[in-house]
């Protein structure tokens, strides 16, 4: 079976960068230097941030739904993140290290199945998940911080 992981689009975040912290505060954002690696996981690029890199801490709305499931939470954004060009069936590394949250939806946005998984059997899972021929659509998070990655499609 077949799948696609899509990131957010750099466009709809690239001109944050050129705000001061007053601007971003309003939004309830801030900038950063990454200290650790990994640590800072981008939604854009969908690699670990590097020690030194600037990045954006803030709100996202990652669920935009008329469901009970709606859902928003902290995201991290590096300043030189291009869109995150996946080939199908590709896991991108920054998944492979971590204990991740996967909770598939239908096509009415209501949730069928959540579990965790250890990122480097995540292959298998996003199979056995998309077997529910109800799945639409996967969303994958970090588990412990439980922070929104990135959505899987099928393929």
């Amino acid at each position: 079976m077949n799948f696609k992981i899509k990131s957010l689009e750099s466009s709809e975040f690239s001109s944050l960068f050129d705000l001061d912290i007053s601007a971003l505060e309003k939004i309830g954002a801030i900038k950063m230097i990454v200290d650790e690696c990994p640590g800072f996981p981008c939604r854009v690029s969908l690699e670990d941030a590097e020690i030194g890199e600037e990045v954006i801490l803030m709100p996202y709305q990652h669920h935009q739904t008329n469901s009970p499931y709606q859902a928003s939470g902290p995201i991290f954004v590096r300043k030189i993140a291009q869109t995150a060009q996946l080939e199908i069936n590709q896991i991108p590394k920054m998944l492979n290290h971590r204990l991740l949250s996967l909770r598939g939806y239908d096509s009415n946005a209501i949730m069928k199945e959540a579990t965790v998984v250890e990122g480097k059997i995540l292959n298998e899972k996003i199979n056995e998940i998309f077997e529910n021929e109800e799945i639409l659509y996967i969303h994958v998070h970090n588990a412990k911080p439980g922070c929104y990655n990135c959505v899987v499609e099928r393929g």
